[in-house]
């Protein structure tokens, strides 16, 4: 459902995506799958907060609205916190076509991970079927595959943190007018 946003009137109901519609909560969380709680809790910690609202008070949201969830659910996906989400997007440390670029390539990296496994099940499966024995290599490989998919997650939010934690310390070195340590500079 779509609302004027000076009014707050109800336009109309359409599944394309306009420019000038508004949708109130309910009905963006209904669009992206995000439940109307998480949505309020994101605007009460300041991360995502609504464009307008209408004289009843309902929340309401425009497309520039979406546009930055889109950044705040792929951000989070690739690992970051609520507070380096909110930093990374209150400070432009990364523009949209990064993000989106980000996830591509997050994607890419999952697909080949996938690939991998897939390859080594048909391997197994081929083995199975002609009745070879399997040996301790397939198992390992198989195991190794399947690993990867599952340690991939806590790798990259390991990786992301330390980038986080470096860009903060650059920034509150030069906020604070202070050199980089010797151990920074080599």
């Amino acid at each position: 459902m779509f609302y004027n946003g000076v009014t707050g009137n109800e336009l109309a109901t359409t599944k394309g995506l306009t420019m000038n519609k508004l949708w109130k909560v309910g009905d963006l969380a209904k669009l992206t799958g995000l439940t109307v709680r998480t949505m309020r809790f994101y605007d009460q910690i300041g991360l995502f907060s609504p464009s307008g609202q209408t004289d009843s008070g309902h929340r309401l949201y425009n497309a520039s609205d979406l546009a930055r969830l889109h950044q705040i659910l792929t951000l989070k996906e690739l690992g970051l916190s609520l507070d380096e989400i909110k930093l990374a997007l209150a400070g432009n440390q990364i523009s949209p076509l990064e993000i989106v670029s980000l996830q591509k390539a997050r994607v890419k990296e999952q697909i080949k991970q996938q690939q991998k496994l897939l390859e080594q099940l048909h391997h197994v499966s081929k083995l199975m079927i002609g009745k070879a024995p399997l040996t301790v290599n397939d198992f390992t490989n198989l195991l190794q595959a399947m690993k990867m998919e599952f340690e991939k997650p806590v790798i990259e939010r390991r990786r992301s943190w330390e980038h986080r934690l470096d860009v903060l310390d650059d920034y509150l070195a030069t906020e604070n007018g202070m050199p980089k340590s010797k151990e920074e500079n080599l």
